[in-house]
């Protein structure tokens, strides 16, 4: 029988242990590991230098935006100049959704599935200011795009919807 009492006392330890652990594992997930679900605060960039260069640099006219709301974020700003003259200039709209513009003297085919990240072209279209726009989906962006920009092409794509992007094109300066 002296057996038998080892056995349960062993048991018995084993199960504290393991209970002891498993409070030990909920204080840490809960009080040392962060879990914040917002997305990180992005730095507002400002892109004025850059896109004074590439005006500088580019045969066509640079877009960018005039006239946005200040809950507009500008994000990121590339001009590449030895990259067939890529602009490239980034948004989180006020409900942090992306909003890219992107221009390249790039063959168009290559340069949109780039700019998109693989969406094609649909029979839709948006008539803004004197340009029409092609609607672009089923890439990881949707996007509105101009063919007819001297000597190249102007996308605006992202994670926003339609309404957004259409935003973001009507507010496009070319210059």
């Amino acid at each position: 029988m002296a057996g038998s009492n080892g056995k349960q006392k062993t048991a018995r330890d084993m199960i504290l242990s393991l209970a002891l652990i498993g409070i030990a594992a909920l204080v840490v997930y809960f009080l040392a590991i962060p879990h914040d679900d917002h997305s990180p605060d992005l730095q507002r960039v400002d892109y004025r230098v850059e896109l004074l260069t590439a005006r500088r640099a580019v045969s066509y006219p640079v877009a960018a935006p005039e006239g946005l709301p200040s809950t507009w974020k500008a994000t990121s700003v590339r001009f590449q100049g030895e990259k067939s003259d890529r602009w490239h200039l980034g948004f989180q709209t006020p409900d942090e959704q992306y909003v890219q513009v992107e221009q390249s003297t790039l063959k168009p085919s290559e340069f949109i599935d780039d700019a998109t990240q693989g969406a094609s072209a649909t029979k839709r279209t948006e008539r803004i200011g004197d340009h029409t726009w092609t609607r672009y989906t089923g890439g990881r962006y949707d996007a509105l795009v101009l063919r007819d920009t001297p000597g190249a092409t102007t996308v605006v794509a992202g994670t926003a919807s339609f309404t957004e992007l259409k935003r973001m094109a009507t507010a496009l300066e070319m210059k």
